[in-house]
């Protein structure tokens, strides 16, 4: 008698692991084909490092949010570059933030800046067109791609760039800790917008045709506050954003998607990171940090068989955390696995995840103080 109960426990269990929801199913053990990682440091002896981004001949720029430095790294050295730095707006967690340079940099010299602004009395959150000069140690204003991004403390301020390889730009707005900004198709706070490189919406964009100028911009909405975006090989685009108290999210973007983040009346952050008792069709997480948040900021889809198994994942970086995820995702978009390598636990906290051509990453640490920007590539 004790074998047949003995194989009922065993496929009772068996069942248990495989309902799972993937998401909070634990990371298995790195296999043989999973890399060792090489990390070295590019930069060092930064402030709150928001974003860095390569350009065509090597050098690195990197913006600082709280200091609102823009720095050059240039083999082993790190200069100031010149530029209007009193038109950036410094509060918490807005100042100057992200960063995207322009495709065609090697013959217009444009990079773009998402940024605390001032506006009239009050302060907003914008996109900002730079020309860095040719010896790389000063920027000339070239223009306001787009203004009015809400901003209060400077909580919730968003901001990360993203140019897709169809040449829109992405702007990942947070919510300025309003409640009503992000269902409120009228206000551009936590979105996904889409824009032409002259500030124009997208011509594609769901709601083009409206009215509202700043409808027009919206590609998705009901997010929080979006800190990565990044497109996949097969043309996707994802985000990643912080939850409150809870469920940090990875999620795929679908043209007028909703992605149910409404904690009205107020600002209550007790309700779901997605909320789906509201109207209409709200698109679920690809990813949850479930019970705790871990601050999941930039991201980058990791490409190359030198990365072994973490070829096609995506690295999310961690600021609470403190650490890397590699997300692996089938083709439909499901998650199937995910992993943090030891080699990126040391550093404390992480920010943003760009990817080099050729395929290595460099991330860049928020610790306050000391801070790096990190090659990492497999040994």
């Amino acid at each position: 008698m004790r074998r047949p109960i003995l194989v009922a426990l065993l496929v009772a269990a068996a069942l248990t692991v495989s309902l799972l929801p993937a998401r909070f199913a634990t990371s298995p053990p790195a296999s043989a084909a999973d890399p060792a990682l090489r990390v070295t440091t590019v930069a060092s002896g930064l402030a709150l490092p928001w974003d860095v981004q390569p350009l065509p001949d090597g050098r690195l720029l990197v913006t600082e949010r709280a200091s609102k430095r823009l720095l050059l790294v240039d083999g082993g050295a790190v200069r100031p570059v010149s530029y209007d730095s009193r038109s950036v707006w410094s509060s918490g967690e807005t100042g100057l933030m992200g960063l995207e340079v322009d495709p065609g940099f090697s013959s217009n010299r444009r990079f773009y800046t998402c940024q605390g602004g001032y506006r009239g009395t009050g302060h907003d959150v914008r996109v900002m067109a730079w020309r860095l000069s040719p010896d790389g140690r000063s920027a000339a204003y070239a223009g306001a791609l787009l203004t009015g991004l809400p901003a209060t403390s400077g909580r919730h301020g968003g901001c990360r760039l993203l140019i897709t390889r169809g040449g829109a730009l992405l702007v990942g707005t947070g919510d300025a800790a309003v409640g009503t900004n992000p269902r409120n198709l009228r206000s551009l706070g936590g979105k996904v917008l889409r824009l032409r490189l002259s500030g124009a919406p997208w011509p594609s964009n769901p709601f083009v045709r409206s009215a509202s100028r700043t409808k027009r911009y919206v590609l998705t909405y009901g997010h929080r506050n979006v800190q990565g975006l990044a497109q996949r090989s097969d043309g996707s685009l994802w985000s990643v954003e912080h939850g409150p108290a809870r469920d940090d999210e990875v999620n795929r973007l679908v043209r007028r998607g909703d992605y149910g983040w409404q904690p009205t009346p107020g600002y209550d952050e007790s309700r779901p990171m997605t909320d789906h008792a509201l109207r209409g069709t709200q698109q679920g997480a690809r990813w949850r940090s479930g019970s705790s948040t871990i601050a999941t900021s930039g991201a980058a889809w990791v490409s190359g068989s030198r990365w072994g198994s973490l070829n096609g994942t995506l690295a999310v970086a961690a600021l609470k955390g403190q650490r890397m995820l590699f997300l692996t995702f089938d083709r439909n978009g499901r998650l199937t696995r995910s992993t943090t390598p030891a080699a990126l636990r040391g550093y404390g906290r992480l920010r943003s995840v760009t990817p080099l051509p050729g395929g290595d990453l460099l991330v860049t640490t928020a610790n306050g103080s000391d801070d790096r920007v990190l090659r990492v590539s497999p040994a």
